[in-house]
């Protein structure tokens, strides 16, 4: 079954990233809080000005998503976080640990995010969010004289933008800051969705905007001078800095910095940890109170309702058929046909594919344009409206859709969506994801075989949504749909283009079409359905 292949492929991408991204997680403030053997670690001699050293910002989303340069891996799925009518219900709910440097702000944010025991949540931190400095700072920041811990070293109005979008579960860029060069990195991490964002940063309580989008605020309090030992360690072992250097840094604007910025800000705070992460009673208190919240926040799906929802109304104008001549008809006859082998199965899918998909891009927008024949002469013409085509697959079943659109659309880029069933809840679950840069400038053709009730296509509207694609450069192609799923999208997202080969009329008890045509990746793949779990994307539950 495709579904043991995508499973294992997320396994196998686990064992080769995981140690790997343990390691970018891990901090120094997690570290021994005493100073034998620190000056034991000895770095290789250099001037007492040399630049500050430090690993870049380390925002991330938190397994179970898991990245590589070209994929983005989820190992558990990701229920729906809008109605039935497109719109976002829930917002993430978000963290704030405030601190000192080297309090272990980190290391309650990791213990907070294993204790919650909950798919999606993202860490943020406040150091991806530094200014990029002048020559001039630079210069300072050499000498050890540019003030890190002060409140104009920060984007805030940056920081406020972002974690406003991941907030209500948008797509979002965080910028990448390299500390040994005090620049950001061309290349900035792209995060999307979350149940829980916890966002850390030493002045996480110093702006007004930030405070009123975070649920719960935490400060980590740690004596000063355990911070300090911390940061000895840190700034002597892994960034090779001599320790008057460090020291004179401290005095001269961490320690005010705190005192002045920082630790007044602990009044504002909802829950107080004192020791950091081996507070365990305070951990478990934010952990009860966040599940609960979640709780409250949780909308469960009535795949009833939603299936009596449209009765008796007509199609949308949204929805474009494709002409049932003879041709067409004859090509269903055969597929529909349970009788039918699988090579021929394929052949005509084919066909039929080839056919929507050029049906399909009568559709997209045109503009005039005028070109010279070799013979001289001018000929008037019309060219695509935009910047490019995106194809959208919705796996496993709509991959199978890809062929036909690259044989008609030359240098497509294409995307990927999983969708499964939670059979626990009977909502669908985002799994998997992986889509082209940028691809809120294009028109995309979003792809799956066959749409039952249309949950589906919701979801994936809402991801291609959530990447600001507009809705009126959708196009959601489907070789056979029922009117159950044909009003649900058409309802929720009134200005997708619904392009179909054919629409039946009924959906049984179990969410499958009738008359239909069966379990499409199963017949076009030669696997055989397991009668107590359905797939997404083949028409069986959705």
């Amino acid at each position: 079954m495709a579904l043991t292949t995508n499973q294992a492929d997320v396994q196998m991408l686990q064992k080769e990233v995981g140690e790997e991204d343990d390691q970018s997680m891990s901090r120094s403030d997690s570290g021994e809080d005493s100073l034998d053997g620190l000056l034991r670690h000895r770095c290789p001699l250099t001037p007492s000005l040399s630049p500050r050293k430090r690993t870049t910002s380390q925002s991330k989303t938190e397994p179970p998503l898991l990245r590589t340069n070209k994929r983005t891996i989820y190992t558990a799925g990701r229920p729906p976080w809008y109605n039935v009518t497109g719109t976002t219900f829930k917002e993430a709910f978000v963290i704030g640990l405030c601190g000192g440097s080297a309090s272990g702000k980190t290391t309650v944010a990791n213990k907070i995010i294993e204790a919650l025991d909950v798919p999606w949540v993202v860490l943020l931190s406040m150091d991806s969010f530094y200014k990029v400095l002048t020559k001039e700072e630079q210069e300072l920041a050499a000498r050890n004289e540019y003030n890190f811990d002060h409140p104009d070293a920060f984007d805030f109005e940056l920081l406020v933008t972002v974690l406003r979008k991941l907030k209500k579960g948008k797509s979002i860029k965080v910028p990448v800051y390299d500390f040994t060069t005090h620049s950001r990195r061309k290349e900035w991490k792209t995060v999307y969705g979350a149940n829980v964002v916890i966002f850390e940063g030493i002045l996480a309580f110093a702006n007004k905007e930030l405070l009123k989008l975070l649920d719960m605020k935490v400060f980590v309090d740690t004596d000063s001078d355990i911070r300090l030992v911390r940061r000895l360690r840190r700034d002597i072992t892994e960034r090779c800095r001599d320790i008057v250097g460090v020291i004179k840094q401290y005095n001269k604007f961490v320690k005010p910095a705190f005192e002045q910025y920082i630790e007044p800000t602990v009044q504002v705070a909802d829950i107080v940890v004192p020791r950091g992460g081996e507070n365990f009673v305070a951990l478990d208190l934010i952990v009860q109170h966040v599940h609960s919240q979640l709780e409250k926040r949780k909308l469960r799906w009535d795949m009833s309702a939603l299936a009596s929802a449209h009765q008796g109304q007509p199609l949308p104008k949204t929805l474009s058929v494709m002409e049932s001549t003879p041709q067409v008809r004859g090509m269903h006859t055969i597929i529909r046909n349970k009788d039918t082998n699988r090579d021929e199965f394929i052949f005509y899918s084919k066909r039929l594919m080839r056919l929507l998909i050029e049906h399909a891009l009568s559709f997209l927008p045109l503009k005039s344009v005028s070109v010279e024949t070799p013979q001289g002469s001018i000929y008037e013409g019309k060219r695509l409206s935009g910047k490019r085509i995106t194809g959208v697959s919705i796996l496993r079943a709509g991959e199978t859709m890809e062929q036909a659109l690259m044989a008609v659309c030359k240098d497509i880029r294409l995307g990927k969506i999983l969708i499964q069933t939670n059979h626990d809840t009977g909502e669908p679950e985002l799994h998997y994801l992986r889509l082209p840069k940028d691809i809120s400038e294009d028109y995309v053709i979003l792809m799956d075989s066959t749409v039952s009730t249309g949950a589906a296509a919701l979801m994936a509207v809402r991801v291609l949504l959530d990447h600001d694609v507009p809705e009126d450069k959708i196009f959601l192609l489907s070789l056979l749909m029922a009117e159950m799923g044909v009003h649900s999208v058409a309802y929720a997202f009134p200005k997708v283009r619904i392009i179909t080969t054919a629409v039946d009329k009924k959906v049984n008890d179990e969410f499958h079409i009738i008359p239909g045509i069966g379990n499409f990746g199963d017949r076009y793949f030669g696997t055989d359905a397991p009668s107590d779990r359905y797939e997404s994307d083949e028409g069986m539950d959705y």
